[in-house]
């Protein structure tokens, strides 16, 4: 049931926002009580917590398994790790939309959890860079922390406009993506 709050409330947030989605919406929703919601959740504060705390943690797991991949080199890595972002848009854009527009809505404790994974989630990128700078396959005087946040905000804003059944797959602007870290515009 916890589950199904917590994917209902994505619907609800992703359509409505966050402060216009009540607890009395997400149980109408799944035909529930609020004694049900208050079971799993304290409040919907808690609720879009570990909205964010699931999904960061299930892209930390996916990054872990990548960056411990010793069959692929550093671009293959940082290519998987990209399209593995990309790759969810279809089914889990909601969630991600909810990340990053509802962030604001933590309260600090909670603002502060989720920053520190999202740091977390950055620093692995900047580390797999920083490791193809030592290896070199990528240039000596690349900034790891610049080139970090550029493909992480790249990336992310993917989720609001890429359509995987539009004119590229998710392999091709992965492919796009890549020539334009490796290879800027010269």
């Amino acid at each position: 049931m916890k589950a199904k709050i917590m994917i209902k409330s994505i619907d609800l947030f992703d359509e409505k926002g966050f402060t216009e989605t009540s607890i009395q919406d997400i149980v109408d929703s799944i035909d529930a009580t609020k004694g049900t919601f208050y079971y799993y959740f304290t409040s919907k504060q808690e609720l879009l917590r570990d909205i964010h705390l699931t999904y960061i943690h299930n892209l930390l797991k996916e990054q872990a398994e990548i960056i411990n991949d010793s069959s692929k080199n550093v671009k293959e890595k940082l290519y998987t790790m990209i399209y593995s972002i990309i790759n969810k848009i279809e089914t889990q854009g909601k969630y991600a939309r909810i990340i990053f527009r509802e962030m604001r809505h933590l309260d600090d404790a909670n603002l502060e959890q989720i920053k520190q994974k999202r740091k977390e989630f950055r620093l692995n990128f900047e580390k797999l860079i920083q490791e193809g700078v030592d290896k070199g396959e990528f240039q000596s005087q690349v900034r790891t922390d610049i080139l970090s946040f550029a493909i992480l905000g790249m990336v992310n804003r993917t989720y609001y406009w890429f359509q995987p059944d539009g004119e590229l797959s998710e392999e091709e602007l992965t492919d796009l993506y890549m020539e334009m870290i490796l290879n800027g515009i010269n």
